[in-house]
């Protein structure tokens, strides 16, 4: 039966008196409460399955989708050309992402070495989760049909990860341990980038997921912010959405302006910021928020260069993207580094300029076939 055992006044008593207390204990239970509805939810269904059918049957059908999915993961493979794909991109900092993908009949080798080592002063360190979670991603790409996703698409598929900033070392004591927050915001959209240029399947995205927060004392709020996609042989880039790993939605501007102390001034595309080619990458956007009381602001975003967004097959890169504040006292604007506190009074306002995503193709000479062409012929299995 889903557990109805509440620990509400121990989790209330253990976010008020922490050194850094919550700032709305209520908003924290009521999240809580609603992850504890969605598993006792789960939980639920997954009983009525086993007494419905039985647990071995429902076991059975378990193993059966991941057979599945390897089995489909290894047609693909299979549909595309043996060989060596690599590919090298850099954050910001200019610490390489480096990937060798070998692909032998219908297995394939992802290997990250020479990947650059662990970020000892930034939180752009992922881990073996983050980047397995990209991994997938990518490679479930490849399977041109519906399929519930699941770990059986990497069973033919070897991830090799030595020490690196993709994979820091455990540390017994608290003290040595490395930051990966950023690591699974911002990293993890360069890793699905360079995979998807080493297999020559799209352009660079924006690759950042254009991490801003503001709040007080009394509130905080978060929001992700959409950029532009990369371009492929067969379709230009989309504009302004949210790309790879942070698949997720804009708070619309009436229900942000309602709630919190900000006046959105201005949310459009960027027009021209998508890099150019036989197909254009996607543009960015550009967002005005103005604060109308003090605020402490953090920006966490990457792609403000100097890597922009590649483009393959001659295809030009995306612009990079631009962060500044214009301080309401002066009226001068600030240019701004890509990770960033500060602190702004009423009136102030922050501009935010995402990326564009990179270009395919600049004509057609450079017309070959892709390995998404070579697995139109992938057969699908019962």
């Amino acid at each position: 039966m889903p557990l109805t055992v509440s620990h509400e006044d121990a989790l209330r008593e253990l976010l008020t008196t922490a050194p850094l207390p919550t700032r709305n204990v209520q908003d924290n239970l009521s999240d809580i409460a609603a992850e504890v509805a969605a598993n006792n939810t789960g939980v639920k269904q997954l009983l009525e399955l086993v007494e419905r059918y039985s647990l071995p049957v429902v076991q059975a059908y378990m193993r059966h989708i991941q057979r599945a999915a390897g089995e489909k993961m290894r047609r693909a493979l299979a549909a595309m050309p043996d060989g060596a794909y690599s590919f090298t991109d850099h954050l910001d900092d200019g610490s390489p992402i480096c990937v060798a993908i070998t692909i032998r009949g219908d297995r394939a080798t992802v290997d990250f070495t020479g990947t650059g080592p662990v970020l000892k002063s930034s939180n752009l360190n992922a881990n073996r989760a983050i980047t397995t979670a990209a991994a997938l991603y990518v490679f479930r790409c490849l399977i041109n049909e519906d399929i519930p996703l699941n770990s059986g698409v990497l069973d033919p598929v070897e991830i090799i990860l030595p020490e690196c900033l993709l994979n820091p070392p455990s540390a017994p004591d608290a003290r040595d341990c490395v930051a990966i927050v950023g690591g699974n915001v911002e990293t993890s959209q360069r890793v699905v980038d360079t995979l998807l240029g080493a297999l020559k399947l799209a352009a660079a995205s924006q690759g950042t997921m254009n991490n801003l927060t503001f709040g007080d004392g009394s509130f905080g709020y978060y929001e992700t912010i959409c950029g532009g996609s990369g371009a492929t042989r067969e379709a230009s880039g989309a504009d302004a959405v949210h790309t790879h790993m942070t698949n997720t939605r804009l708070t619309d501007a009436e229900v942000i302006e309602r709630r919190y102390p900000v006046r959105v001034q201005e949310f459009s595309i960027r027009r021209g910021s998508g890099g150019a080619g036989q197909q254009r990458g996607g543009d960015g956007i550009r967002r005005r928020i103005e604060f109308l009381r003090p605020l402490k602001v953090s920006l966490l975003t990457e792609r403000r260069g100097p890597h922009a967004p590649f483009g393959l097959e001659g295809g030009q890169p995306g612009q990079c993207g631009r962060n500044s504040i214009t301080r309401a006292a002066t009226g001068v604007s600030e240019n701004l580094p890509g990770k960033v506190q500060l602190d702004v009074q009423a009136g102030d306002v922050l501009t935010i300029e995402t990326p564009g995503g990179g270009g395919w193709g600049c004509c057609e000479s450079h017309r070959r076939r892709s390995p998404r062409e070579l697995l139109s012929a992938t057969q699908e299995i019962p």
